[in-house]
């Protein structure tokens, strides 16, 4: 029987943690053996030739996991795409099943729900999100999950407003376009949820609050960003990329293996953190 692979996908993907934390979580449970994780750089262009590519029962393949650019070009490639992911337009784990079936799914977004239980985060009543882009996609499915109240979402330009209005309208999801330059408005919220690059929030750290709720800020690289570090010290919850990336993978590793139960979370996080 070969080993059982899987790995991750994207332009660029060098920087990717992913193959850090499947093999670490292999390790974990004694599967090192029998399982490998890598990456390979694929563009959206070069997608279809490497899925038809793939010899997935001689080489083992049990399934891949998809990084930018490839969430939503990977859609008419499959035979099969679960409502969540088509909710938010955008696959990020694909399963190959014996029959020959390729499926899709995001994690992204129980990734999300899962990272905010862990820290007691469960319901609010108001939420802010920073940011239009993939990621704030998935924010606005999360919160339809953990938000009893209307979301404020904060963007650049009236196109992008649009959209996420429209986003919300799909997900049920009561979103109040605000112009970016209010930015701090958020920080009355229960808990507030950065989508933006790197940056992008540096000037809001001086705004927080006294008593801040939660932040979810997706970058976990440089940790923390000034926002978070600003929130910390002020005794907020601070939960950082790294949160998000583990809970999505744990989730990613437990439809590849079909271990259900899997409780890797700590051996994730634990590898993820010393690769930072």
């Amino acid at each position: 029987m070969p080993v059982r692979r899987a790995a991750v996908l994207g332009s660029p993907i060098a920087h990717s943690l992913s193959p850090v934390l499947h093999n670490a979580a292999y390790a974990a449970l004694g599967l090192e053996g029998e399982w490998q994780y890598g990456r390979f750089e694929v563009d959206e262009d070069a997608l279809p030739g490497f899925l038809s590519g793939l010899d997935v029962a001689g080489e083992g393949w049990a399934g891949l996991s998809l990084t930018m650019p490839l969430k939503r070009a990977v859609i008419p490639l499959l035979d099969e795409v679960s409502a969540g992911a088509l909710a938010v337009d955008a696959v990020n784990t694909v399963v190959f099943h014996p029959d020959g079936r390729r499926t899709g799914d995001n994690t992204d977004v129980p990734g999300l729900v899962a990272a905010l239980r862990e820290r007691g985060v469960e319901k609010v009543a108001s939420a802010a999100v920073l940011g239009a882009g993939a990621t704030a996609s998935s924010a606005l499915a999360a919160l339809g999950q953990v938000c009893d109240g209307p979301v404020l979402a904060f963007v650049r330009g009236p196109e992008r407003a649009a959209q996420m209005r429209a986003l919300g309208e799909r997900l049920g999801v009561d979103v109040v376009p605000e112009e970016w330059d209010r930015a701090t408005m958020a920080f009355d919220a229960e808990l507030v949820i950065s989508t933006t690059p790197a940056g992008a929030t540096d000037h809001l750290a001086e705004a927080v609050p006294e008593q801040p709720g939660a932040l979810f800020d997706v970058l976990y690289h440089p940790w923390p960003t000034p926002l978070a570090a600003a929130w910390a010290r002020r005794d907020g919850v601070v939960l950082g990329g790294l949160d998000l990336l583990v809970h999505q993978a744990v989730l990613q590793f437990r439809a590849f293996t079909g271990l259900a139960d899997a409780d890797v979370v700590d051996a994730m996080r634990a590898a993820g953190q010393a690769a930072l």
